[in-house]
């Protein structure tokens, strides 16, 4: 495991993605530490050669979530379909243009199809929580990265990301602290302690 800056993963991924057709990042870490931001800052950096997939795009809908009485838990491992989301990973690695869904978050809902994967590209940046989780589905995903990356940051500064978040949705504090206890922090606590090491380990505010 080493501990890198933002430049270092950058010459990371480079050196992963020499002379290979196409390979597939994986940009781990517990929610609200900055996967979708880095993974954007990343995939403009290497231009058209890069791509990202978010984990997202497999939410299961909420009324699937709401008929297995799981809507007041929609972001945790359950509530999404892992199985298609390793299906979909293959197809991409196998190379090609590939129609990939994302999630509308102002609508709360998945967008099939919302995106694709260009022929061109050769770097997947995959961003999401539980990339590495070692946890019966999840683990079905291990064998794909080849390259791993975890995003880490303190807890507390973790909750108050998450408060903020709520409270940019138009929740009152009360509200927003309850939410993000009740959901969000059990997944941060989820994947920082059972999620599999990661080759590279980006702390927050790593230089650039």
């Amino acid at each position: 495991m080493n501990v890198v800056t933002h430049d270092g993963l950058r010459k990371a991924i480079r050196d992963a993605a020499a002379h290979r057709a196409r390979i597939l990042v994986a940009l781990a870490g517990p929610p609200g530490v900055g996967k979708s931001t880095l993974a954007r800052e990343l995939a403009s950096a290497f231009g058209p050669s890069a791509a990202v997939l978010p984990m997202d795009g497999f939410h299961l809908d909420n009324q699937t979530l709401a008929q297995r009485g799981l809507l007041d838990r929609k972001g945790a491992p359950c509530t999404f379909d892992v199985a298609g989301f390793a299906e979909l990973l293959r197809r991409v690695k196998s190379g090609g243009q590939v129609a990939i869904p994302i999630f509308d978050r102002a609508q709360d809902r998945v967008v099939d199809a919302g995106a694709r994967i260009p022929a061109e590209a050769t770097i997947i940046l995959v961003e999401g929580n539980y990339l590495l989780l070692d946890e019966p589905g999840w683990r079905d995903l291990h064998d794909l990265w080849d390259l791993t990356v975890m995003l880490e940051a303190p807890r507390d500064e973790l909750e108050r990301r998450l408060v903020a978040r709520w409270l940019a949705h138009g929740l009152s504090p009360a509200q927003a602290r309850r939410r993000a206890l009740s959901n969000d922090m059990q997944n941060v606590d989820r994947v920082r302690s059972n999620s599999r090491r990661a080759q590279i380990v980006v702390p927050m505010g790593a230089a650039r």
